[in-house]
């Protein structure tokens, strides 16, 4: 069974969809006591990362989310599930969960490519490069995934970066820390490799992670 947390962030539907596409059981909650009796957790969300934390706060999941990478449970991060797991978000100034050394930084005005623009939010399809292997990676063609974010990932040890993609600036749009993985973009936005990562993450028992 995966839990998908329900911490008032949206996107949970597209997440349990996809889930279902690919046959795995899964189940949407904001009790942290259902999802202790969860294989694998789910963190998605997209929205404001000050908001995100007083929710995951008000319901104990802070404390549990700590207590769940302690005891080895695969945990999957998405877009804001990604950025909330660092230290501090310039995002309101926020104080995150601190389960990855690191912060989370808004792109600076006036980003180009060659002569032209960039604009934020960095919406749209864009390739991630793997830089060394990883199983819930495992597998995946050349390829690009959605994005949809003004902010983005900064871990403090580069060793937790897997991928990384260019907007304006080389970020890191793909992480693992032990038993928790994270990614910046929308796997279950992105077609067939995005649901070759959740394939993949479905399978992982989380032990193999750096």
């Amino acid at each position: 069974m995966i839990g998908i947390i329900d911490y008032k962030a949206g996107n949970l539907t597209s997440v349990a969809r996809a889930l279902q596409y690919l046959g795995a059981s899964w189940t949407v909650t904001a009790d942290p006591r259902e999802l202790s009796g969860c294989d694998r957790i789910i963190l998605p969300g997209v929205g404001a990362a000050g908001e995100a934390m007083t929710n995951l706060r008000r319901l104990g999941m802070d404390t549990w989310l700590r207590e769940c990478l302690a005891a080895g449970t695969p945990l999957l991060g998405i877009c804001l599930g990604t950025q909330v797991i660092f230290s501090h978000s310039e995002e309101n100034d926020t104080p995150c969960l601190d389960l990855v050394p690191g912060w989370v930084r808004r792109f600076p005005d006036g980003l180009r490519e060659g002569e032209r623009a960039l604009k934020i939010p960095h919406m749209g399809w864009n390739r991630v490069e793997f830089s060394r292997p990883h199983p819930v990676f495992a597998g995946l063609p050349a390829a690009e995934y959605y994005f949809v974010h003004s902010f983005y990932p900064d871990p403090a040890d580069t060793a937790h970066i897997l991928g990384r993609t260019e907007y304006g600036l080389r970020f890191c749009s793909a992480l693992a820390h032990r038993n928790l993985v994270a990614v910046q973009f929308h796997p279950e936005k992105s077609g067939a490799p995005g649901l070759r990562i959740l394939a993949n993450f479905c399978r992982w028992g989380g032990a193999d992670a750096q």
